[in-house]
């Protein structure tokens, strides 16, 4: 059973319904699949901005977002590995990124970025749940801060371990790109980039060059608008895709959000009991993954036995690699699974 930090566990009957006939892209079933998932990610997220769906891992989109958004300048604001990988995505499409560190394991507050939005500041990015960490941000406070400094700045926000999980108030942050995928709190296989885009940013892609063709948002809205992809997408990934959106409507958004919390909170107090606490700052503590501190634990034989009893975690990841562990709990994973984990890990502790 994996615990980890993506992918995640998927359920049997979900990996069923990616089971159906294919048909092709360019057809009325397909359109109205299409059609079908871009309005229950909208009524999940409760938003009215346009839904992109790109086969690929959700770094595509992010790359998408800083090449239509940015003709020259950007703002990344990092505290882990993603938003290190942010800021290059930025400069290897040629544009000049200035960065704002933030320690890791704190999270990026509007203080951190206070003066350093200037006017020729086209777009700041940042990931909103930083996996390497387990630090979930106040994206909402950074971008009214990002706004207050330059009502012109696009804002873009990775929230590919935190959409479905905890509630990222997209309307109230007003972002102009948001990108997930969907082998994280989704729960279902790796393929899948999706995008929430604002009008503004595409308006700004039209006075860009370099846009690409994959990443073009221009070309992706305008097969969008009919419900079509750009591209061949993974049709299988979308049927459960759209079978997983009603299994999230059924059991109700707030309550998917409690039950992540009910996980989180199992994890925290085991390792404040067990071993020297999580890694994140109080207050900012993510609620789909637990970055553990692993103290004088051999995390390599400690997993390797917990592998034995059929369940797989996370290593550290970056520069806390050798002083964390990860365990993911999001998508379909249950209190209850949590604690099974919790009492394998507990009898390889005793031993």
């Amino acid at each position: 059973m994996l615990y980890t930090v993506g992918p995640v566990h998927v359920e049997p009957d979900t990996l069923q319904s990616m089971t159906k006939p294919m048909i092709t892209h360019r057809s009325k079933e397909y359109k109205e699949l299409h059609g079908n998932i871009v309005e229950k990610i909208r009524k999940v997220l409760n938003t009215d901005m346009d839904v992109f769906l790109v086969g690929g891992s959700a770094t595509i989109m992010l790359e998408a977002g800083i090449r239509n958004g940015a003709a020259s300048k950007t703002l990344g604001i990092t505290n882990g590995s993603f938003g290190n990988r942010s800021i290059e995505l930025g400069e290897l499409n040629g544009k000049t990124v200035e960065k704002v560190q933030v320690p890791w394991g704190e999270a990026m507050k509007p203080e951190h970025i206070a003066g350093k939005v200037g006017k020729d500041t086209e777009m700041v990015h940042w990931v909103s749940n930083e996996s390497s960490t387990g630090v979930f941000s106040d994206s909402v406070a950074l971008a009214k801060e990002v706004r207050a400094q330059n009502p012109d700045a696009l804002i873009q926000v990775d929230a590919v371990t935190s959409a479905f999980a905890m509630d990222i108030k997209v309307k109230d942050m007003d972002a102009d790109s948001i990108v997930f995928g969907t082998q994280k709190a989704l729960a279902l296989p790796p393929g899948l980039a999706i995008m929430l885009c604002s009008e503004r940013l595409l308006e700004k892609a039209k006075t860009v060059s370099n846009r690409g063709f994959y990443t073009d948002l221009l070309k992706i809205k305008k097969q969008s608008d009919v419900n079509y992809a750009l591209t061949t997408p993974p049709v299988s990934l979308m049927y459960g895709l759209d079978y997983q959106l009603d299994r999230i409507l059924k059991e109700g958004v707030s309550n998917r959000y409690d039950r992540h919390q009910q996980m989180a909170d199992l994890v925290r107090n085991w390792a404040d009991e067990k071993l020297a606490g999580v890694f994140p700052e109080q207050g900012y503590r993510s609620n789909s993954i637990g970055v553990l501190n692993r103290g004088d634990l051999d995390f390599d034989a400690f997993h390797s036995k917990l592998k034995s009893k059929g369940y797989e975690i996370s290593n550290g990841y970056g520069d806390v690699k050798e002083k964390t562990f990860r365990i993911g709990h999001m998508g379909d994973t249950t209190p209850a699974g949590i604690k099974q984990l919790l009492s394998a890990m507990d009898e390889i502790m005793e031993e």
